[in-house]
């Protein structure tokens, strides 16, 4: 297993004269990460990319996905893949997606051919497993990088159909291919670093608190901020991204709430469903703390920019990835957990311990500092490219 590898930078471009790169998987984060390294540097400016991706969030609604978003703002094609899975929870909506399973296989042959890509690079899930498979019968080399720490199903699956398998944690090589591994660690958006003027204000002298979902929200979280935000806007700047999931309605719940407070409570309340990644960067370089999920590219950004955090697992994540991920910023010492079974009024006062205890959490994140290698998209490209 190689660790931070990389070929000559200087012979990147013999490769990829008109070369045409599918990106798919379940991740779009560090996908985005690939595909913006790219777009940025000369060197592999001739790079076609293609995205194959959920169009919309679910199978039930038409709100469009974080991905599409993204991806269509950057002008690159777009092809929808309805893929089913198995899950663990049966119920109506799990049957349907066993149903979708061969679809997925057929609507992925069906793009290959018209796109007919030089490489395949995935980021692991569902969606990534017919690509993977039929690319792989069709003799187009296979990629493949996990974010997690706990390698799921599809990954150890596809693992075995790659060329390379790109690590962000060291540990997660178990169950994979090890003559394959290359520990990269995990691929931050650069966007995360970038500065631009945001759509709104933020009050000066006023301590930030962002709090993140992810790119789809989570309704129990946004049910905990909503009992506490009273609380909250009294000593924080709070922006919350709340997702944009039409079941549960609470981008729109919170919205209403917001057009309810007093005029001097409401400027210190920002309620967004989507935040652009343009801006992504501004809310991070203005946040003391953050309140999120504890997924794998959170996790990674969180330690790039060593920012002290309360994190709240995923409860049903799979192999508990999220758990255990957040266990590992705890063990750290730069974030504390907290379970989302447990009451709102405890979530406020891990916000306010984390938040007075802040700047000696930041000195904790030096021992983090091998999740984080700004040279991984790079790596990525050169063994892609290498085939």
């Amino acid at each position: 297993m190689d660790t931070f590898s990389s070929v000559n930078s200087n012979n990147s471009s013999q490769y990829n004269e008109g070369m045409k790169i599918l990106v798919t998987g379940g991740h779009p984060a560090p996908a985005l990460a690939v595909i913006d390294y790219a777009l940025s540097r000369e060197e592999f400016i001739n790079l076609n990319f293609i995205f194959v991706g959920r169009k919309f969030n679910n199978l039930r609604e038409k709100t469009f996905s974080f991905e599409y978003k993204e991806i269509s703002d950057r002008k690159i094609p777009f092809y929808n893949l309805n893929a089913g899975r198995v899950t663990r929870l049966f119920s109506v909506n799990s049957f349907r997606n066993v149903l979708h399973i061969p679809f997925g296989f057929f609507n992925a042959w069906r793009i290959l051919l018209k796109t007919k890509p030089d490489r395949v690079l995935t980021f692991g899930g569902y969606l990534a497993l017919p690509i993977a498979y039929v690319a792989k019968v069709m003799g187009i080399p296979v990629f493949i990088h996990e974010q997690t720490i706990a390698p799921g199903i599809a990954t150890q699956k596809i693992s075995k159909l790659a060329k390379k398998v790109f690590l962000s944690f060291p540990d997660s090589q178990k169950n994979l291919p090890i003559e394959k591994c290359i520990v990269t660690g995990n691929l931050v958006r650069e966007a995360v670093f970038e500065k631009k003027e945001l759509p709104f204000l933020i009050l000066k002298d006023t301590p930030v608190l962002y709090i993140t979902g992810g790119s789809l929200g989570s309704h129990s979280l946004n049910q905990h901020i909503q009992s506490i935000l009273p609380q909250l806007i009294k000593f924080f700047f709070v922006i919350h991204q709340a997702g944009n999931i039409s079941e549960f309605q609470d981008y729109e719940k919170l919205k209403d709430v917001r057009a309810s407070l007093p005029q001097d409570q409401k400027n210190r309340y920002i309620i967004l469903d989507h935040i652009p990644a343009k801006y992504i960067g501004s809310i991070f370089a203005a946040t003391d703390i953050l309140v999120s999920r504890s997924g794998a590219n959170t996790v990674t950004e969180l330690v790039a920019l060593k920012k002290p955090a309360v994190l709240v697992p995923l409860p049903w994540s799979a192999r508990n990835e999220q758990g255990l991920q957040a266990q590992m910023l705890q063990k750290a010492g730069v974030a504390k957990v907290f379970e989302q079974n447990k009451k709102s009024s405890e979530l406020l006062q891990t916000i306010m311990e984390v938040y007075e205890k802040r700047s000696e959490m930041k000195t904790h994140f030096k021992q983090l500092e091998i999740l984080y290698n700004p040279n991984a998209p790079r790596v990525v490209l050169e063994e892609v490219l290498k085939g």
